[in-house]
């Protein structure tokens, strides 16, 4: 730097020096020229006459200065640029070793030394930054992924659930560095979770725990299928000690459950004395609780298929000793079988000396009215006669065969085995008891049997049965006792009983004729209808009802007004056709019914039923008037539709619309029930909405249903102790401002469909209702708020579950929630009208002739 200063200034004293000698020069040439003798006083005198003189004299000592002036210039000029170059430099220094730095793998460097306003500082800063995350990110990954693989190890080398589940649990509070955890297991067919296995404090704890689904945490995580974790320990959470921190309570809880394939196969809870689990960790134990899950499953359906296989080896080694033991029979019975064989010989010949005798027996036997049969004192038939063939249709080989108890009733059995033990303890007595049998060709006949004991006899040796057919016979006497029957009821009968001839002539009328007409019985009996002095009414409708069953010879079923002696009566009357055996019509029997008061309350019944459907469809008019349709949402989204289809007059299920400033509220609202009890709810939900919304304007989605939460608990008196009313409502709320793009989505039970580009996103409600009796001590949680920012062409769909639940189609099955989303999805390119008109149509052929259900109501928008 000083030798450049140097330079500068030698250049400076070079300027000045030549224009000191241009000076003398000048003058000299003047004095020269002009012959003049030098003097000052003569210079002086020159350039006072002679002003280009003067300029030209004067033109050297400018130059000197402006050369002077000028050097300082370019020197203030030189030393900006040597400090910018230099300022450059060292940037360019520090930017070498930071790239070598980055380019080591050091991301440690201090970038303070990095100038911010440098391009190439700048984007080294950030290319360091992204490889920072970059890296964090693939370390944390490569940490997820040697957990996995640490576990998925462990999975392979078990077959036990309670040893993997030991075995596991310790591996993962060992790598996540929690202080204690534990495993449980879900029982599907006890719907509750068992503990199979505890750790803390690096030893195994023995703990014997259960829970049913929705009980405390564990139970709350598996009925909900959800992520628990908390910074907040509740009082009664139970702890393990240590013989170190003693009873000390962890700081915070995860509590995953172990799900796949949408099923619930058990429940993983760690807890840790640090203030907070890391998010890494969570997100590794919820990746593996999939892994987990599925290891568990397929542990249970191995553990049955081994009890199944098992079993089966025992069935295989009781029939291969099976199998040697009927070998071993089968050798005897041949032995047995060649001692017959002689036997049988010697048998023929007496055996040919009795078939003659046994032929004409059995001639005898076949013919007789009666079945002759014998059996042991163990029930068995030894003998039955060939008369078997007429009176049962079975042969005496199926009786043998045991046709002979396995046609009775099971009352036929207990009979026969009451009167076999009753004949087995009295030898020397004579039983008879009767039973129906249903013969071969399934006719059911009446059979009485007697029978003796005579097992003693030698010729016999055994019970003696004689049985035979009494059918008609019962058939006599069930006539007879019927017609004795029916004649005490229809002498007892409140209605009028007349039977007649197709000529009009009464054969038959019954007390109650008299108390209506006046007429006595025994002036009836054998005359005809002209001839009895009945009133002409009365003469006209039996003439007509002759008429009448004579042409259609069908009964005829008549409603008329019957003069009596207390005033018309209204009386329901059958005319019945009674044909004899050639099929001919015989008799007419007409039976009257007073039906008067059944009619004077009918009549009384339709005028309340009048009067109610005029309050319910005034009621429909009024909520009809609140509602909002399509036409009027259409004003402020003119991309909508409502599909709203109530069960009865009114309603449970409502839309709601409300618009406020900037911001539009629609919902769609399910009410406890449907019918009346449904439209009075409606009606408290719809002006808790409008109160809600037009009051606090700055309430998301979900604060909003927190609000009607408790708003409809209040109204419902359902905060107060004695309250046992659960009435409620399910409903999915969007708030929505349309210059921002920006929707706010809260539900309770009930989800939202966002359609956007032929893809189907669903947001889910939150798993509780409107309103109800709270659960005791147990804290609810507040309604999800999801926010969507929508773009140009997205669709969303909300409904209630009237839509859902109606059964129909070939199965008669439900809807179903994954029906409206195959139809949206493969309509994706419908606008609101088809698809409005299109669940319309899709509703009703699906619904067919079944009974709607629920009331039904679908919402869509296209923004």
């Amino acid at each position: 730097m000083n030798n450049k200063n140097l330079n500068i200034n030698k250049i400076q004293n070079r300027a000045a020096i030549i224009g000191v000698v241009v000076i003398i020069i000048a003058w000299v040439i003047n004095m020269i020229t002009m012959d003049i003798n030098f003097s000052f006083a003569n210079l002086a005198h020159m350039h006072i006459t002679n002003p280009i003189l003067f300029i030209i004299d004067a033109l050297p000592i400018c130059f000197y200065f402006i050369v002077k002036f000028f050097s300082k210039v370019i020197k203030k000029r030189i030393l900006d640029f040597e400090a910018k170059i230099k300022d450059q430099t060292e940037n360019i220094r520090n930017n070498a070793q930071f790239a070598q730095k980055i380019g080591e793998g050091d991301f440690s460097f201090d970038q303070m030394s990095i100038d911010k306003n440098d391009v190439l500082g700048k984007s080294l800063i950030k290319m360091r930054n992204d490889l920072v995350a970059s890296k964090n990110k693939e370390d944390e990954q490569n940490w997820i992924a040697q957990g996995k693989d640490k576990i998925s190890t462990i999975l392979r080398l078990h077959t036990d659930i309670n040893d993997l589940a030991y075995d596991t649990l310790v591996n993962l509070i060992n790598y996540t560095k929690v202080t204690q955890g534990a495993f449980y297991v879900y029982e599907e067919d006890e719907k509750k979770l068992v503990n199979v296995a505890t750790f803390a404090y690096n030893r195994k704890k023995y703990q014997t725990q259960e829970f049913k689904l929705g009980q405390g945490l564990i139970g709350q995580s598996a009925y909900e299928m959800d992520t628990i974790y908390r910074t907040e320990i509740p009082d009664d959470y139970v702890t393990i000690t240590s013989g170190i921190l003693g009873e000390e309570k962890p700081s915070c809880i995860l509590i995953v459950p172990l799900i796949t394939d949408d099923k619930l196969q058990g429940v993983i809870e760690f807890a840790s004395l640090e203030k907070e689990v890391d998010r890494l960790k969570i997100n590794f134990v919820e990746e593996l609780s999939d892994i987990l899950a599925r290891t568990i499953f397929n542990l249970k359906v191995n553990s049955q298929t081994e009890k199944l296989l098992k079993e089966a080896q025992e069935m295989t080694e009781e029939l291969r000793e099976n199998e040697e033991e009927l070998r071993q029979n089968a050798e005897e019975m041949r032995v047995t079988h060649d001692e017959l064989e002689k036997t049988n010989e010697n048998l023929e010949k007496q055996i040919l000396e009795v078939e003659n005798a046994q032929k004409r027996l059995h001639s005898l036997l076949e013919n007789a009215s009666e079945v002759i049969s014998i059996y042991d004192d163990n029930l068995k038939l030894k003998y039955i006669s060939p008369s078997v063939a007429k009176i049962y249709g079975y042969s005496v080989d199926e009786m043998i065969e045991g046709k002979d108890m396995g046609r009775l009733t099971s009352q036929g059995v207990n009979e026969m085995k009451k009167a076999f033990k009753k004949l087995l303890s009295n030898p020397n007595t004579s039983l008879s008891i009767q039973y129906t049998y249903m013969r071969k060709d399934g006719e059911k006949i009446f059979i009485e049997s007697t029978g003796r004991n005579l097992i003693h006899d030698p010729a016999i040796s055994g019970i003696i049965i004689n049985s035979q057919d009494i059918t008609e016979r019962k058939r006599a006497e069930k006539e007879e006792r019927m017609k004795s029957q029916m004649q005490a009821l229809s002498e007892n009968s409140p209605d009028m009983i007349i039977r007649f001839n197709t000529e009009g002539q009464f054969f038959y009328v019954n007390p109650i004729v008299k108390i209506f007409t006046g007429i006595d019985t025994k002036n009836v009996i054998k005359k005809s209808v002209d001839e009895v002095n009945f009133n002409s009414q009365i003469i006209d409708f039996f003439k007509d009802t002759i008429r009448k069953v004579k042409e259609t010879q069908h009964k005829v079923n008549t409603e008329i007004v019957f003069p009596t002696n207390f005033g018309d009566r209204v009386m329901q009357v059958n005319s019945i056709p009674e044909f004899n055996e050639e099929k001919e019509l015989e008799t007419i029997l007409v039976v009257a019914h007073d039906i008067t008061e059944m009619k004077n309350i009918e009549m009384e019944i339709q005028d309340k039923n009048k009067k109610i459907t005029e309050s319910i469809n005034y009621a429909k008019r009024i909520q009809g008037s609140i509602l909002p349709d399509t036409k009027f949402v259409q004003t402020y989204l003119p991309n909508s539709f409502i599909f709203y289809k109530p069960k009865d007059v009114v309603s449970g299920d409502f839309p709601w619309f409300f618009k406020k400033k900037d911001t539009i509220y629609i919902s769609a609202v399910d009410c406890t029930g449907h019918g009346v009890p449904g439209a009075l709810l409606s009606f408290i939900g719809y002006f808790l909405l409008n109160n809600i919304v037009d009051h606090e304007e700055e309430y998301n989605a979900g604060q909003v249903l927190d609000r009607l939460h408790y708003g409809v608990r209040k109204t419902l008196k359902q905060d107060q102790s004695d309250a046992n009313a659960r009435d409620g409502m399910d409903i999915a709320l969007c708030k929505i401002d349309l210059a921002k793009s920006k929707l706010e989505y809260a539900g309770a039970h009930r989800p939202l469909y966002l359609l956007r580009n032929g893809e189907l996103s669903q947001y889910k409600g939150n798993r509780k209702a409107i309103g109800g009796i709270p659960l005791g001590k147990k804290p609810e949680l507040d309604f999800q708020n999801h926010i969507i920012n929508f773009e140009v062409g997205d669709k969303i769909f909300f409904f209630s579950d009237g839509l859902t639940d109606q059964l129909g189609g070939p199965n008669k099955r439900k809807y179903q929630a994954s029906r409206i989303r195959e139809l949206l999805t493969e309509h994706s390119d419908f606008t609101m009208v088809q698809y409005s008109n299109f669940f319309a149509r899709d509703f009703k052929k699906w619904k067919g002739e079944t009974k709607q259900i629920d009331d039904v109501l679908l919402i869509g928008i296209e923004f």
